[in-house]
């Protein structure tokens, strides 16, 4: 079958495209921009790629085109599919009905954590012989790569954003998932949910696509998970937390969390050391250990594959160490998230200055959902720049009073860039934020810290 891709550069869509290829399928696709490192990953694949959304991309006519979600009406090859009547579906679908019949999926869903607990999740199974498929949203380091087929376990990272422009589903209830961690859930993607009810509700349909047989790990600290099980559970359901009484609990040993001990029914199974750190990643390494021992490792096993766990691209990834200054890429959408990622790093690096610089790309914080947590979120910085480009809906200057002198507010990524390499010296760490390409500064910044040792 000749299967053609519309938004094929995207993680979740390029993953997609790997898949249909190695299950013997033609696979074509078109984008914006073709861009590594998904571009490089298809061609090395054989997938032909084309530039834009031209109709002519169509012919000679697919026998079926898989569309991406961030297309809609009015687009040309959108436009193209309807008026030809050429076959379509979105790439949830398919993968569901298609490449997920038969296998067991581990599904993981959340507002945080996804894409690092399904990494964890993949890893585990690697190391336990299980030799997983998975397609994540992002680049395992363990892996190399954010989708490969596999044996007969599939790891899933399960999103809650919309399927496609006709379907408004949230993307997890294709999955049917036979194990499903629910890491925790909060508002996000206000473009297309009106509360936190709403996106409540589609956590509970996919709850209810799990079986009676499967398994549900569940945040045992989220109120708003419990007002989801709440409304009805027919699965097995098995709590992690950092407290006691759970079915699963996690304890830091160092204030970093670089030291773990990991407890079920009250009962050791044992500590591990790993490069990680923070509360959050505690508690995604519990769940992605009960989600494994749900379909049949080990547990010690598995907290010996844990403990080499090597991270996520642009997950807290450290990209430079130059001179006595380390460098994170981190991607960033929320509060929350930026809260608990700069804990975790002051943790670890004690007094040493962190110096953070923030891109809000997403929908959510360019509409300023979330602006009276932000400054909050950023305190534990010990300065702070906010890059404020097109389509703010707010005060930044305003929104980051709290932190008084130590933050800055630009609108250029020149002037972003000269103001922390004039601020930055050894031993410092700094980390940028965003979810979004953040005018390449990240690595602008990288390589003027390279020239200047060099000098």
């Amino acid at each position: 079958m000749h299967i053609h891709i519309l938004g094929i550069c995207g993680t979740f869509m390029g993953g997609v495209a790997l898949l249909a290829s190695r299950d013997g399928h033609r696979v074509t696709g078109s984008d914006l921009h073709s861009y590594p490192p998904m571009s490089t990953q298809l061609q090395a694949e054989g997938i032909e790629l084309f530039e834009g959304y031209q109709a002519e991309h169509l012919e000679p006519e697919p026998d079926l085109v898989i569309i991406g979600n961030a297309l809609s009406r009015g687009n040309p090859a959108i436009e193209q599919v309807l008026n030809a009547g050429i076959k379509y579906t979105s790439g949830p679908r398919w993968l569901g009905e298609n490449y997920l019949r038969g296998k067991s999926v581990i599904a993981v869903a959340g507002t945080h954590g996804k894409t690092t607990t399904s990494a964890m999740v993949a890893w585990i199974l690697e190391q336990a012989g299980k030799q997983p498929g998975f397609l994540i949203g992002g680049v395992p380091n363990n892996f190399g790569h954010s989708a490969r087929d596999g044996e007969r376990i599939f790891v899933v990272e399960a999103d809650e954003y919309d399927t496609a422009f006709f379907d408004k589903r949230a993307k997890f209830v294709h999955y049917r998932p036979s194990v499903a961690i629910l890491n925790n859930l909060e508002f996000d993607h206000a473009d297309i949910y009106p509360d936190l009810k709403a996106i409540q509700t589609q956590f509970h349909h996919l709850v209810r696509t799990i079986p009676g047989n499967g398994v549900i790990v569940c945040n045992g600290q989220d109120a708003n998970l419990e007002t989801v099980i709440e409304k009805g559970c027919w699965s097995r359901l098995q709590h992690f937390s950092m407290r006691d009484g759970a079915d699963w609990r996690v304890e830091q040993l160092t204030a970093d969390g670089r030291q773990l001990a990991f407890f079920r029914d009250g009962k050791t199974i044992g500590d591990m050391n790993w490069t990680s750190c923070g509360q959050h990643n505690a508690m995604n390494a519990c769940a992605a250990l009960a989600a494994c021992v749900a379909v049949g490792v080990d547990p010690h096993v598995a907290l010996q594959g844990l403990s080499s766990f090597s991270g996520v691209k642009r997950r807290m990834e450290l990209i430079s160490d130059v001179n006595d200054i380390r460098v994170y890429d981190d991607f960033a959408h929320h509060p929350t998230a930026i809260r608990l990622t700069l804990e975790g790093l002051r943790r670890h690096v004690s007094n040493a200055r962190v110096l953070v610089a923030l891109e809000p790309r997403s929908n959510t914080m360019r509409a300023g959902v979330h602006i009276g947590e932000l400054g909050p979120a950023l305190a534990a910085a010990d300065h702070v720049w906010l890059m404020a480009g097109n389509g703010i809906e707010w005060d930044p200057q305003e929104e980051l009073r709290t932190l008084e002198d130590r933050a800055r507010v630009v609108t250029r990524s020149e002037d972003l860039l000269q103001q922390m390499l004039d601020m930055v010296k050894p031993g410092d760490q700094v980390v940028f934020m965003s979810n979004g390409g953040f005018d390449a500064v990240p690595h602008r910044f990288c390589e003027a810290l390279a020239e200047r040792a060099d000098c």
